[in-house]
């Protein structure tokens, strides 16, 4: 008998990866063009808008991830040169005369650290040689120092004491005795006791200064006072900080006494401040927190001591990130997401806001999420990640519109592809509203065939999906079934009130949402009724196995990473101070009902569809026992089910190692195709 958590292999076998024929290159897309891609990403445009240092990653087919370096382009020409590509190399950072860059990257096989890069001689120098990664660098602006933080470590607590070992001996390892309330995270595992912290240092090289201190976690991005005399960065340095973990301020720590001021004052989170060129006012993010499942992140600015805070894009109903001062000091450039699009805004003192750049996207591989990165140049001229249905994200340039795209990495091997391409189709809920959703159908299919169809479902479930390039839906549709993706009630990027439709009932109404779009698909004509499959992760997975709950009119289904039961989920989810509180109003033992009430295990008795579960085996997020007692469930109800690990991933990087994110598509396709057509 093949045991559950091996079948992930057997899968496989049945559905191979579709490599090159023997008798030349196949047009298909498959799972082992995967180690082919790459991304660009961290755009950093020059202080004078005439080069653009980005991230390149590229996918190592021998060490089976994707290898970040560093790469140069003039913004004219599009010509570019490699400028780190020895080692694993990221976060490269503009000095402001322009003439040098910071970076992080590993030294060796050591813990990586910051590098300052000479333009002039194209020699490099170790700066910092640190028990951690510093994070978050930042420039001061007259170049002679850089600020970052880095994690200090402390003892991990104890309770009591062993015997003494004798000289020689073998024991079993220590008990690990755990005080935290947060105490594991996503991608990370158990953590390390300790607190980040904000350090300074040459840029020539030296000794690090420590400026903040005591046992909390004070957070980049950070922003220099333009005399150099301060640091300003976010953090909840409050006493119950590990509860209230929303509530972050905005402070200033000064580089030569390290005196700290906070700045800001509210119950909500202030976050990434940025203090004007003429140092004036300070920029920063935030909102009033409602408790609210979601809420939009407004532009906010205030004096230098943190006087009179004011809203700038309040009546934007939409949420803002990554405030950049314009070099007059006169208007803010932020990005936000609007109806599927990323958007870069400069926006005035006054609350004008004036779209400079669109077209931003990138961040995933794996599924079309929305995305993408950008920076400013003086000049006003923005460098910015840009991607499309039928490629990852290349670097682009605007200069007061759409991005014009200066790369072209996967044009070798994509060109040569029949890819999938998505085609938005018109969907209306049943209360009458209107849902995005894009239909893609299989290369070369017949005009008059009628296709299997695979509703693929996005996680959050405050996120969105867009026309992007994704490998999960190239790889179904190059196995001949047309794929569905929709942003149902919840999504972001429509505005607050729609996001807040799930307000403390998800799932719910966002299933009907979905199958209206199912619906819509059928009657558009190229669906085969009898032939739908449906599949989602983290979010989308508890939606998946909420529908086979609600519904037998799936074929099969696969739910990856989900959540199966919302109380065990509060409690050993890695945010256990956010989820009950902001999702759900009250802790599971409080309103008992209400968790189970929205739980897929609830439903678990109604399941006749054969329903394979899929997880990470270090998913912190929605723990691996979510997937495990579903499975059970499923077993000991007499489904046909069967339980996929994929070793050594965590949540947000289960499709993070290229051949593992094939496997897991290979063997969602192998476990549909044994029920199509029947």
């Amino acid at each position: 008998m093949i045991r559950p958590f091996l079948l992930a292999a057997a899968l496989l076998s049945a559905t191979s990866l579709r490599a090159a024929d023997a008798d030349g290159p196949s047009r298909t897309f498959t799972g082992a063009d995967l180690f082919g891609l790459e991304m660009a990403s961290d755009p950093r445009i020059a202080p004078d808008g005439k080069r653009i240092a980005y991230v390149r990653r590229t996918n190592d087919i021998m060490r089976d991830r994707a290898r970040p370096t560093i790469w140069l382009v003039d913004a004219a020409t599009g010509a570019q040169t490699p400028l780190v590509a020895e080692t694993d190399a990221s976060s490269p950072r503009w000095s402001p005369d322009g003439t040098r860059i910071a970076y992080i990257a590993s030294p060796g096989s050591g813990t990586p650290q910051l590098f300052v890069l000479w333009l002039g001689t194209g020699r490099s120098a170790q700066i910092t040689a640190l028990p951690g990664t510093p994070t978050s660098i930042e420039w001061s602006p007259d170049g002679t120092r850089i600020a970052y933080t880095v994690n200090i470590d402390e003892d991990a607590p104890t309770l009591g004491k062993a015997p003494k070992k004798p000289d020689g001996a073998q024991w079993a390892k220590p008990l690990e005795t755990i005080t935290a309330v947060t105490y594991r995270a996503d991608g990370e595992g158990y953590l390390t006791p300790g607190f980040s912290h904000v350090f300074v240092v040459s840029a020539d090289g030296g000794a690090p200064r420590q400026l903040t201190f005591g046992r909390f976690h004070d957070n980049g991005p950070l922003s220099w006072t333009p005399d150099g005399r301060q640091v300003l960065f976010s953090a909840v340095r409050r006493p119950d900080w590990e509860i209230e973990s929303a509530d972050s301020e905005v402070f200033a720590v000064d580089t030569t006494s390290a005196a700290l001021t906070q700045l800001t004052k509210r119950e909500g989170p202030d976050d990434e401040p940025a203090v004007s060129p003429d140092g004036r006012l300070i920029a920063y993010v935030g909102y009033d927190d409602k408790r609210l499942g979601y809420q939009n992140r407004t532009l906010y600015v205030m004096n230098r001591d943190g006087t009179n805070p004011r809203a700038l894009t309040a009546a934007l109903d939409r949420s803002v990130e990554q405030p950049v001062w314009a070099r007059d000091s006169r208007a803010l450039y932020v990005s936000y997401e609007d109806r599927a699009e990323k958007k870069v805004a400069r926006v005035g003192l006054d609350g004008r806001i004036t779209t400079v750049a669109t077209g931003l996207a990138g961040g995933q591989l794996d599924r079309p999420y929305t995305g993408g990165d950008f920076s400013v140049a003086r000049d006003g001229t923005v460098a910015l990640t840009t991607a499309g249905p039928l490629r990852p994200a290349d670097l682009g340039v605007a200069r007061g519109g759409r991005a014009v795209r200066l790369t072209r990495l996967n044009e070798d091997l994509l060109a040569a592809k029949a890819l999938a391409e998505p085609v938005k189709l018109p969907v209306t809920a049943p209360d009458g509203r209107a849902v995005d959703a894009w239909l893609m159908l299989p290369p070369g299919a017949a005009p008059d065939a009628k296709l299997p169809l695979i509703l693929e479902i996005h996680g959050g479930p405050f996120a969105a999906y867009g026309p992007y390039f994704s490998t999960d839906d190239q790889l179904y549709a190059a196995a001949g079934y047309a794929v569905l993706y929709v942003n149902p009630r919840g999504s972001t990027s429509y505005g607050a009130e729609f996001a807040n439709l799930i307000h403390h009932k998800y799932p719910g109404d966002d299933y009907a949402d979905l199958m209206a779009a199912v619906d819509a698909a059928i009657a558009a004509g190229r669906v085969d009724p009898n032939n739908l499959f449906v599949t989602g992760g983290s979010g989308g997975g508890a939606l998946t196995a909420w529908i086979v709950g609600k519904t037998t009119r799936f074929k099969a289904a696969a739910t990856q990473k989900p959540v199966i039961d919302w109380a065990s989920f509060a409690l050993t989810a890695d945010n256990p101070s956010f989820f009950a509180r902001y999702w759900f109003g009250a802790m599971p033992w409080e309103d008992p009902q209400a968790y189970w009430a929205r739980s897929p295990l609830s439903l678990v008795g109604n399941v006749k569809t054969p329903t394979l579960v899929v997880v990470g085996s270090e998913d912190y997020r929605t723990p691996v026992s979510e997937a495990e007692q579903y499975y059970s469930a499923l077993k000991l109800r007499g489904v046909d089910t069967a339980f996929v690990k994929v070793p050594g991933a965590s949540h947000g990087g289960i499709a993070a190692r290229p051949s593992q994110s094939a496997a897991k598509a290979s063997a969602i396709l192998a476990w549909f195709d044994k029920y199509r057509g029947r």
